[in-house]
């Protein structure tokens, strides 16, 4: 039997309290991507969602998080603080990969991240840690941040960057020759600045993290029975 498609808001429990996130699960899943956002974002990105609406089609599980909490993200507004403690980052991404596992509806999916500027690098540090991990994609990211963690990630690893973004996409050069991953590939966007607003820029970097993650990420167990 077929597991029905599922959305819901959920709370991952934190020291201190707890990360919000949005759990979306098509009936057919067969991986779960959880998002690392970057600076001065969330769950309710636009672009991350956008991303998150390509993947749930092409039948793969979504999960958009907060990394940080209320009192920490309004503080960063004004310091920046937060968003670049990429180690902190990295900590709750774990965390948050850990309940994804734990999870009734999601325990059987393999897992996957999709990191953005400084969040890649957090996606990429936990990574490091956690070789179960099944690909990882880079949407303008900073992978740079992520130090030498960088030759320890074993995972699949996209890095996508804009052809215009011209100071990360040599940062990302650099990381690309840093990275451990056996299979770890540049893509490149014409044309495209830092946060990918240029007409179909975003549907090109979907349409590279579809294939890619659709690519490496396989169910851990039976996806598609139902409990």
């Amino acid at each position: 039997m077929e597991r029905a498609h599922l959305e819901r808001e959920v709370q991952i429990a934190i020291q201190g309290g707890a990360l919000a996130g949005t759990l979306t699960v098509p009936a057919d899943a067969r991986g779960l991507v959880l998002f690392a956002h970057g600076s001065g974002s969330g769950r309710f990105s636009p672009r991350n969602r956008q991303v998150a609406s390509g993947l749930q089609e092409a039948g793969m599980a979504t999960l958009l998080l907060d990394l940080l909490l209320p009192d920490e993200d309004a503080r960063d507004q004004y310091t920046g603080e937060y968003r670049f403690d990429v180690h902190l980052l990295a900590r709750r991404l774990a965390v948050a990969t850990q309940w994804a596992r734990d999870d009734a509806v999601a325990d059987d999916l393999s897992i996957g991240y999709f990191g953005a500027s400084t969040g890649a690098a957090a996606a990429l540090i936990a990574a490091a840690h956690d070789p179960e991990v099944g690909a990882i994609v880079s949407r303008g990211g900073r992978p740079d941040l992520a130090g030498e963690a960088l030759g320890r990630v074993v995972a699949p690893t996209l890095l996508i960057v804009g052809g215009a973004d011209a100071l990360v996409l040599e940062l990302d050069k650099r990381a690309l020759r840093e990275l451990g991953s056996p299979v770890k590939e540049l893509a490149i966007v014409p044309g495209a600045t830092h946060l990918f607003e240029e007409p179909g820029a975003l549907e090109d970097v979907t349409r590279l993290a579809v294939e890619w993650l659709g690519r490496y990420l396989r169910a851990r167990g039976p996806a598609l029975l139902g409990r």
